[in-house]
């Protein structure tokens, strides 16, 4: 397909709630959006870098200088065959997965849409129904956590993940686990502490957890490996996990029973799905991680959680659950079960409201053959 124009869009969406990890306090999100047009067709994607080099060194400045002045040209005016022919295109450029990402998911939407397939098909996707799970920040007290979890728990979610930090991690588990005994129990550290805690952290194996989440350094796989062995409850490593390499090394050093996949973080579908499988031959589960993306981003995300080991609920979650009004139609929701619904239109499945994203756009630029 030849690529006609291209277009960067970045915005910014207030959250409904404050959403406070290890790293900070996030009132709001930025992120890119990318248009893609090719032969009448047009693809959406999202790069969900934030404002602040924190959970990642790049940040939608760095997206925008990265695809503005490498990755764009190199497929501007060309006919792009393939996912594949777009990322040999791109690997001259070292790094900068979540730019990268923002492009790649654009053309999985084009290319989907030019099949008249929707994207989960396009992937590889075998469900019609994903099970998700929510996200919810540090709180202020053990109390309030409680508090949180019985509200998302009334509105379907089965399973809850919370962040927790030194001195925030305890008690606060602790106070969710008496509250709700049977409830999927997941932690998050994000990069939060060193070997030297490994006694506090073996300490919440009491808690019956479903996982405990990139406890150490953000970039480290082996000082995982000598903690997981420490530890009854599996480790999942995040942050960590760049490319299927680092995957395959997390994986035969012992490093987590578990991995996380952000196909942002990673830098887009293909690297996500040679994860994935790799993982699926290693018996090692996976779920998708989510970075607080728009509808454009989610409505992908649903898409690649429909592959077949993705056996956890993933941090996908409705759009409701970070913004009051988000830029897509239909907006997803969690039913009963705490499932979401795989779309099945071409392409992403969902339609993007263009008065919404323009009312969010922050920052516009247009790049034409």
């Amino acid at each position: 397909m030849r690529i006609d124009r291209i277009e960067l869009r970045q915005f910014k969406m207030p959250l409904v709630a404050p959403f406070e990890t290890s790293f900070g306090v996030e009132l709001e999100e930025q992120h890119v959006i990318v248009r893609v047009d090719a032969e009448g067709l047009t693809g959406w994607g999202e790069s969900p870098a934030g404002a602040e080099p924190f959970y990642s060194y790049e940040t939608n400045q760095t997206v925008w200088h990265i695809c503005r002045d490498f990755l764009i040209p190199n497929i501007l005016g060309q006919d792009i065959h393939s996912i594949d022919d777009f990322i040999e295109r791109s690997s001259r450029v070292r790094s900068h997965n979540m730019a990268k990402a923002g492009l790649e998911f654009a053309l999985w939407d084009l290319f989907a849409k030019a099949r008249g397939v929707s994207m989960s098909q396009m992937l590889g996707g075998t469900r019609d129904r994903i099970a998700v799970g929510v996200s919810i920040g540090i709180q202020s007290s053990p109390e309030a956590l409680v508090q949180r979890i019985e509200d998302y728990s009334s509105q379907g979610y089965k399973r809850i993940k919370i962040k927790i930090a030194p001195g925030r991690d305890l008690q606060f588990t602790a106070a969710a686990r008496k509250a709700f005994p049977n409830i999927l129990l997941q932690v998050d550290a994000n990069s939060a502490y060193t070997l030297n805690d490994a006694d506090r952290l073996c300490a919440l194996d009491e808690y019956n957890l479903l996982l405990i989440e990139q406890p150490l350094g953000h970039d480290d796989i082996y000082d995982h490996s000598k903690l997981q062995p420490k530890l009854k409850t599996p480790i999942c490593l995040d942050e960590s996990i760049h490319s299927v390499a680092d995957a395959r090394e997390g994986i035969e050093l012992g490093a987590c029973r578990i991995i996380n996949i952000k196909p942002g973080r990673v830098g887009g579908f293909a690297e996500s799905i040679k994860i994935h499988d790799l993982c699926a031959a290693h018996n090692i589960p996976v779920w998708h991680g989510g970075m607080l993306e728009s509808g454009i981003g989610r409505a992908a995300n649903v898409a690649l959680a429909s592959l077949p080991n993705f056996t956890l609920p993933g941090d996908i979650s409705a759009n409701k659950r970070y913004f009051a009004e988000d830029i897509v139609t239909p907006e997803f929701t969690v039913d009963a079960d705490g499932m979401l619904t795989v779309p099945t239109k071409p392409g992403i499945g969902v339609e993007v409201l263009k008065d919404r994203l323009e009312k969010v756009t922050v920052r516009r630029e247009e790049f034409r053959a």
